[in-house]
């Protein structure tokens, strides 16, 4: 029995030995893995390790280094001038001026200016450096410039100041910007407010913007020996570097998406060893303008990365910032997040888009961020939120009953008219959409005076709250369930299309297969694809588009109301036709045709009914989306700015039996003067 048990010690120790060992190799091998294999993005095992380093030694420049990033900036001005990552010295384009390479940029004019020509593009530079904060776990520096009289119609009359944050084991680093008006500066207005990234061109040639939206992208030098087409911004390429691009088009508005989903996007170079992504990560849209479905700029041919916070992109100068003489104002744009990543596998471009979406997720559980240093920033303890439901009503559907506003959208911004949020460019605007039972939660609110505006899809028109809603530091307000009465007058005769704000259900032709973006060669979001606006001339050469209502489906009707090309890009209106039977006796009374537009620019739209040739017609729309509209047919978009117009319609006007609506655009000076169509109802007199 002795001798079992010494030998069951000695057992002990041999298995104890050989245990450590295991584990000594395990944990080797884990540390093998980590420098390796997947993502470097995080890169976990320098977290703990990293320390910021500021270098402010040269008058001229200074370095911010976390151990990850190493990012140079022009000092005073503000300039990136290189970003250091994973080896590659820069990532930016170093044969770039160096004021041209990341950098803060704003376009105005003086009030009222209509002359494109005469818009300022300004690149913003500081004339004062600041370090705000700085230890071994953060550094914050400031770029700033005040405007003085000395510099009227030079620079943009707003006092700027833009900031940089950077982050102990952060793979990137943070921006954002702040806009001051004190009391006496002149009146101005603001067309766009960006930050730009010009990336080595030689080096990231495959670009991400979505799930279903990345390719290998042309270079630049590409589109500069291409065709120019009806407009600068779409290209033919003629001769490409690379031949697989011969023949395409390329339009930077081609990879516009709207400001809820223009969350990541970026570009991957597959020539590092390992391959390297940029991305821009935006985690908030509260301080971008014009609500949740304005379409925007993205990343595009250059290469370029893009993080817009306004523009009038997609409305016009109808959502420009326009300040009066004196007004006062501030703002503070972002923090967005320059993210930088890189996997072990070449070609590995999926692996790198699913972890920029994965960083995208952390930013925005994050989100209001604790670490920026500004004043004028509001952390998450001194943010609101609103909490509530909101149920439909319309007495000519479902009998009456209350209805979920499943999915409808629902936001916070600056007090207005109904619908008014989506030319606000001003304030800060919180959105969220609502769930089945139309339960809702907007959070983290800045504090102030807002409405809570919404829309449903399905259903016409704006929903406005009726009060005026303040958001308190810390404070929860909670409504009762909310009800929204959409426009209606009359039971529904008949209708076109479908009530949510796009055209997509209505025809959009097969684009021209010499005038392709094989980005979207699937059939999918071929509205993105250029020239489609002239189908309509081949379609209807002579007459226009009649729709006959029991006959036609939404199919039928053109997704645009567009010129006719006659000859030598010379053009004429065009006027569609609605044709429908009423089958009963008229009653006594007003008609009305709900008549709601996803889309106008510069065009003038005239309704008659069954005479084509009354003057004055029996309604016109006036001149919409005058100066510099939505631009929606041009830029490859389904919807821009919103409009509803309830026409009322005298019973005299109609006939028992065979009518005909004739709407007639205008305006006829270019192809891409017109309107898009919603939706079209026509109701019955009100019941008794």
């Amino acid at each position: 029995m002795m001798k079992m048990k010494v030998l069951s010690k000695k057992n002990k120790h041999v298995i104890l030995y050989w245990w450590f060992g295991m584990i000594v190799q395990f944990c080797f091998l884990l540390c093998v893995c980590a420098e390796k294999t997947s993502l470097r993005g995080g890169i976990n095992s320098l977290k703990s390790k990293s320390i910021v380093k500021l270098n402010t030694q040269d008058k001229h420049k200074l370095v911010v280094d976390n151990g990850i990033v190493s990012v140079s900036m022009a000092r005073p001005e503000g300039y990136i001038l290189g970003i250091s990552y994973n080896g590659i010295d820069n990532v930016l384009d170093s044969e770039n001026q160096e004021l041209d390479r990341g950098y803060f940029d704003v376009v105005w004019n003086e009030p009222g200016e209509q002359n494109l020509s005469k818009s300022t593009f300004q690149r913003i530079h500081g004339t004062n450096f600041s370090v705000i904060a700085a230890d071994e776990n953060m550094v914050e520096v400031s770029f700033s410039r005040l405007w003085t009289h000395s510099m009227s119609g030079k620079n943009v009359p707003i006092n700027i100041d833009i900031r940089y944050i950077f982050r102990s084991g952060d793979s990137g680093f943070y921006s954002y910007a702040i806009f001051n008006r004190p009391k006496g500066m002149p009146g101005i207005e603001v067309d766009q407010i960006r930050f730009v990234f010009k990336l080595d061109k030689d080096r990231f040639k495959y670009m991400a913007i979505s799930d279903t939206r990345q390719r290998n992208m042309p270079a630049m030098k590409d589109r500069n020996t291409g065709q120019v087409l009806a407009y600068p911004e779409a290209v033919l390429l003629t001769n490409p570097i690379n031949p697989q691009f011969r023949g395409e088009v390329d339009d930077k508005y081609q990879y516009s998406c709207e400001n809820k989903d223009n969350t990541v996007h970026g570009w991957i170079g597959f020539d590092s060893d390992p391959p390297v992504g940029f991305w821009m990560i935006t985690p908030s849209n509260e301080f971008r303008n014009g609500g949740p479905i304005k379409q925007d700029l993205t990343s595009h041919v250059g290469p370029i990365a893009l993080s817009m916070f306004v523009s009038t992109h997609y409305a016009g100068k109808e959502v420009t910032m326009a300040f009066q003489e004196g007004e006062t104002y501030k703002k503070v744009f972002g923090p967005v997040f320059v993210y930088l990543n890189t996997a072990s596998s070449e070609n590995d471009n999926a692996t790198l888009w699913s972890d920029a979406v994965q960083q995208l997720s952390k930013e925005v559980q994050s989100w209001p961020y604790d670490f920026p240093q500004s004043q004028d920033y509001f952390p998450p303890n001194q943010r609101g939120a609103v909490f509530g439901r909101l149920l439909v009503q319309d007495w000519y559907f479902e009998g009456g009953r209350y209805q979920y506003a499943n999915n409808a959208y629902v936001g916070l911004a600056l007090p207005g008219d109904a619908g008014s949020w989506q030319r606000e460019s001003k304030g800060y605007q919180f959105w969220t959409q609502t769930d089945a039972k139309g339960y809702f939660k907007i959070t983290n609110v800045v504090p102030g005076h807002y409405n809570l505006f919404g829309w449903v899809s399905g259903f016409i028109g704006d929903y406005k709250y009726n009060s005026t809603i303040t958001i308190t530091p810390g404070g929860v307000i909670k409504l009762n369930s909310l009800v929204y009465n959409p426009p209606r007058n009359g039971p529904t005769i008949w209708e076109i299309g479908i009530p949510d704000r796009l055209t997509s259900e209505f025809h959009v032709p097969e684009p021209y297969p010499t005038l392709m973006n094989k980005l979207y060669t699937e059939g999918r979001d071929n509205f993105r694809q250029y020239g489609l606006w002239e189908r309509y001339t081949e379609m209807y050469p002579t007459d226009d588009l009649i729709y006959t209502l029991g006959v036609n489906k939404n199919k039928d009707w053109f997704y645009a109301h567009v010129t006719r090309n006659t000859e030598n890009n010379t053009y004429e209106p065009t006027t569609w036709q609605i044709i429908f039977e009423h089958q009963h006796d008229l009653k006594s009374g007003n008609y009305t045709l709900q008549l709601a537009l996803a889309s106008a620019a510069d065009a003038y739209l005239q309704v008659r009914f069954n005479d084509r040739s009354v003057y004055p017609p029996h309604f016109a729309t006036g001149h919409i989306g005058r100066i510099r509209g939505d631009n929606c047919i041009q830029r490859h978009g389904i919807h821009g700015l919103y409009r509803l117009f309830s026409i009322d319609v005298p019973s005299n006007l109609l006939l028992k039996g065979k009518n005909i609506i004739y709407l007639t655009q205008t305006n006829a000076d270019t192809p891409f003067q017109g309107v898009m169509y919603d939706y079209i109802r026509l109701e019955q007199p009100p019941a008794t």
